[in-house]
């Protein structure tokens, strides 16, 4: 008759311990806070006590004032009820107003939608719209020799 193992690791004690107690308690997703104020806290603020907390270049390019280009997006930003709002404006640095609205950049060839999350507050538009594909070269070419397949070992 097989005898049962009465001694164990203390880890596989632990273990069985965890299992017994019930199902393991799932993380809370930790709440988003810019600079230490929630987002609550900052759709409360005004636009000028968001500045203070911005970036040194992102407070610099406001406080200087904006061209009418950028005023117009931000007006229209602010007031469309549409979907996504397209813009060639790269610069333009994301503040608490824009989260959770669509913003369509300008990338030098298409549009690309990008969604406004809390995280990207402080940083430009054309951070998240990137200019420059990815190159994934396949095998030679048409008109390529048959020797040029293969790559001599040296």
């Amino acid at each position: 008759m097989a005898k049962k193992k009465t001694s164990s690791s203390g880890k596989a004690a632990r273990r069985r311990a965890r299992k017994k107690k019930g199902v393991i308690e799932t993380r809370r997703k930790k709440e988003f806070t810019y600079r230490g104020f929630t987002m609550e806290e900052l759709s409360t603020m005004s636009f000028d006590e968001i500045l203070e907390l911005l970036p040194s270049r992102a407070r610099r390019s406001y406080t200087r004032g904006l061209n009418d280009e950028q005023q117009a997006f931000l007006d229209r930003l602010r007031k469309t009820e549409e979907d996504v709002v397209r813009t060639h404006r790269r610069e333009i640095v994301i503040l608490p107003e824009f989260v959770g609205k669509k913003i369509a950049v300008h990338n030098g060839k298409e549009f690309v939608q990008v969604p406004i999350k809390p995280e990207m507050i402080g940083h430009a538009l054309g951070e998240f719209a990137l200019t420059r594909g990815i190159v994934s070269h396949s095998g030679p070419g048409v008109g390529a020799t048959r020797s040029s397949k293969y790559m001599p070992l040296k």
